[in-house]
């Protein structure tokens, strides 16, 4: 079964859809790398992104299943290096969105579980998208997520499983439309926010003094 689920930010200027969620049209995957959490105090949201070991509730799919139909002029992107991920979020309230390749050649979104309206479907996130498939990057962890089944970095056997869902979406041509990048240039349709060495390393101290204990949001499965 899938679900159409309402994409929103915190104050509502932003919304969207991601249509078709499900097992079977993506997967869930925890992340603890540094980046992740990195991301999230950028942002200022620890505490509603991050659950208390760190890490990072994500829905894996294809970009052509998101849509943002209000509030597309809010989108923005940040990259913690020159080298990183794209990592969205609504400009208006700092709400993470997700994260995509630096193009729009490889059909990848991330979708950051605190975007997305279960209540307004009336499913828990378990019900609506599934199990957390792979815990991810757990040396990175506030604590020892080796007890959840988390690897310490990424197994072989999960990068050969994206790998082959990536291929097969770009052969049924899944990676546009998209949301995320312009259809007729394929750069990204906001120009993004590299870090310099200075907001880097306020980021990252703040990473690095953050609790996990504080927070409560995200940890449930």
């Amino acid at each position: 079964m899938t679900t159409d689920i309402p994409i929103r930010c915190s104050c509502g200027a932003l919304r969207g859809t991601v249509r078709g969620a499900g097992p079977a049209n993506g997967s869930r995957a925890v992340c603890y790398c540094d980046d992740c959490q990195s991301f999230a105090h950028f942002l200022g949201r620890a505490a509603e992104i991050l659950d208390p070991l760190g890490g990072t509730d994500l829905y894996q799919t294809a970009p052509a299943r998101v849509e943002i139909v209000e509030g597309a002029r809010h989108l923005a992107c940040m990259r913690l290096t020159g080298r990183g991920l794209l990592r969205w979020y609504a400009r208006c309230c700092n709400t993470p969105l997700g994260n995509t390749m630096p193009n729009d050649q490889i059909p990848f979104v991330g979708l950051i579980h605190s975007c997305m309206d279960h209540d307004g479907v009336g499913q828990a996130r378990d019900e609506t998208l599934g199990p957390v498939r792979s815990r991810v990057h757990g040396r990175f962890a506030r604590g020892d997520a080796a007890s959840l089944g988390a690897h310490p970095d990424a197994p072989l056997a999960v990068m050969v499983r994206i790998a082959g869902t990536l291929l097969l979406r770009r052969l049924r041509g899944q990676h546009r439309p998209t949301p995320f990048f312009d259809t007729v240039t394929g750069r990204p349709v906001a120009a993004a926010h590299i870090l310099d060495a200075g907001e880097l390393e306020t980021v990252e101290q703040a990473r690095d003094a953050w609790s996990g204990s504080m927070s409560g949001l995200g940890a449930a499965d």
